[in-house]
């Protein structure tokens, strides 16, 4: 495995603690900063803002070395984070996490056209999935990692250790990525002209429904693990590591299977296969070592998709490279966002329904990408 491939991929392993170590540490910075968990949680959308925010703003960086921009992207989730273990209230910590989401989608839209023009030939899908690992291998390991530091010690550590983290990756980057050829300047109106076209749109959609899909049901995991399943709460932490495995191999597999079949094959399989998955869990929850297999499923199935998402969205830009990047990352958390809200509606009848209601926000993910296997892979 190429060291280059390596460095980007401690980059999206710091964003993915980053990101999802606060859902786990919210009643630890609610409880130190005097206000609600319902509060706490707009420390989740601040970062989600500013992801969204960081994504378009790339487009300024365009006429920059591709190794500048990641170097300057990971100097951003240094200060964040060290900003957000040092917060001494809350108006600190929202300015701090919103300055740690604005790198999130713009590194994975740098680092996914820098992983494929560092890919050995052939080997592009598979190039892009090592880079996006690290982001499941936050899940599998730094998450519980966070979320036992929060629990023992202080939620500052977590960022803390994102912050220092962010050093590492900065000399790694330096040392390992080689400077590769930049993208050709199309001007400012040139990054958009893309989106003239219904194929980037597929993406997209598929991207922002899909995944909302699963967040309708992974949102509420810990509930429903537990008033469902029959889990007891010690042991939410050890399902948590198998979800993150999942991630992980499906992540993997997908990277190697898109090389051989396509990207946009083994997106519609797996994509309809998360429908079936999240079909099966709303009726098999109550027993609790399938309930646990299937979650293993889904959460691989979410991280499949991925790769061919990040891959396509590249091909399907041309001009626009790193703006299409980016806002998959912009259109993955914007699912989340809804799945979430959907899925806490749902939540209201029974922990179980929230696999339901996303099944619906997933078919319609199957629908765009199989419209898009059909009607244009064979250009891209």
């Amino acid at each position: 495995m190429k060291k280059s491939l390596i460095a980007l991929a401690f980059g999206t392993l710091g964003l993915g603690i980053a990101e999802f170590t606060m859902m786990g540490i919210l009643p630890y910075v609610a409880a130190d900063l005097n206000i609600s968990i319902p509060v706490a949680g707009h420390f989740i959308s601040a970062y989600a803002l500013g992801v969204c925010t960081g994504a378009p703003i790339l487009i300024l960086a365009r006429k920059h070395p591709l190794k500048r921009i990641l170097l300057v992207l990971m100097a951003l989730m240094l200060i964040g984070n060290l900003g957000a273990s040092l917060a001494s209230g809350y108006w600190m910590l929202l300015a701090a996490r919103f300055i740690s989401g604005l790198p999130h989608g713009a590194y994975f839209g740098v680092a996914s056209i820098v992983a494929g023009k560092l890919a050995d030939k052939g080997k592009n899908s598979e190039a892009v999935s090592i880079m996006i690992a690290g982001m499941t291998v936050a899940n599998l390991f730094g998450v519980p990692l966070g979320t036992s530091l929060s629990h023992l010690i202080s939620w500052r550590i977590p960022f803390l250790l994102v912050g220092c983290w962010g050093m590492i990756v900065l000399y790694y980057i330096w040392r390992w990525v080689p400077d590769v050829e930049g993208l050709e300047d199309t001007g400012f109106k040139g990054q958009f002209r893309f989106l003239r076209k219904p194929a980037p749109w597929l993406i997209l959609g598929a991207t922002a429904l899909g995944n909302g899909g699963v967040f309708c049901w992974y949102s509420y995991i810990n509930p429903l693990l537990t008033h469902v399943s029959g889990f007891s709460v010690e042991s939410v932490t050890a399902l948590m590591v198998l979800a993150g495995f999942g991630m992980v191999v499906g992540n993997l597999v997908s990277g190697r299977l898109s090389d051989r079949y396509t990207p946009g094959r083994v997106g519609t399989v797996v994509q309809g296969m998360i429908c079936v998955i999240l079909l099966l869990i709303f009726f098999l929850s109550p027993y609790p070592w399938l309930s646990a297999l299937l979650m293993a499923l889904c959460t691989a199935g979410l991280f499949a998709v991925s790769s061919p998402e990040q891959v396509l969205i590249i091909r399907v830009a041309p001009g626009g490279e790193m703006l299409g990047g980016a806002c998959v990352q912009v259109a993955f958390n914007l699912g989340n966002a809804i799945g979430a809200y959907v899925g806490g509606i749902a939540a209201s009848g029974d922990y179980r329904y929230p696999a339901l209601a996303g099944v619906p926000f997933a078919l319609v993910g199957f629908v765009l990408f199989f419209i898009f296997y059909k009607k244009y892979q064979a250009k891209y």
